[in-house]
């Protein structure tokens, strides 16, 4: 969105308006989606839902440029998830490998067809690397982050994250190179 624009929604949700509500959900949900999918395939949908719930409650009291707002909701993704996680792992007799996290146990045929898809292909990439590489990498190159604001997200500094995306990106083309599908440049 144009800056001027996003004040403007930002305003009118802050306000109580349902459509520019509904103008920063359709703006940011999908990003948020493939970014926890990324991170744990079965928690994301209702790590979502319930980083949405804590944003519509809190969106009244956040002042800050769409940087700042797209930061501070992912970061409330993250942190949603990583309750679940916790929540899934504490159960009376879970333990952390009865929380699956490859991918769905049935795929369903909307995720069969994306299956061919490249993005599909690249996430399932991303997912081979380590998580805090992966997770750089997918706010990064998918969601559009700067490394400040993933910092801010990740809860580490800058410079922490510029190394993690740059690992993920190297290991990536790595992967990529011994499986012939990209050429490697002089």
């Amino acid at each position: 969105m144009l800056e001027e624009r996003f004040a403007g929604v930002l305003a009118g949700a802050a306000a109580g308006d349902e459509r520019a509500f509904d103008a920063l959900y359709r703006d940011l949900h999908p990003a948020l989606l493939r970014y926890l999918r990324s991170l744990h395939w079965e928690l994301a949908e209702d790590s979502a839902s319930e980083a949405w719930i804590e944003v519509a409650r809190g969106v009244s009291a956040f002042v800050g440029p769409e940087k700042a707002f797209r930061s501070w909701v992912f970061a409330i993704a993250r942190r949603k998830l990583i309750d679940r996680i916790r929540y899934e792992t504490r159960r009376p007799g879970a333990s952390f490998d009865d929380v699956p996290d490859a991918g769905p146990s049935v795929p369903d045929v909307a995720e069969l067809v994306l299956e061919k898809d490249a993005t599909t292909h690249a996430l399932a990439l991303i997912r081979t690397l380590p998580r805090d590489q992966g997770e750089a990498v997918m706010l990064r190159v998918v969601v559009g982050m700067d490394h400040a604001e993933i910092a801010e997200v990740m809860g580490r500094t800058p410079g922490a994250v510029r190394v993690l995306v740059h690992r993920g990106l190297r290991r990536l083309e790595r992967e990529l190179t011994e499986r012939g599908l990209r050429s490697v440049t002089p």
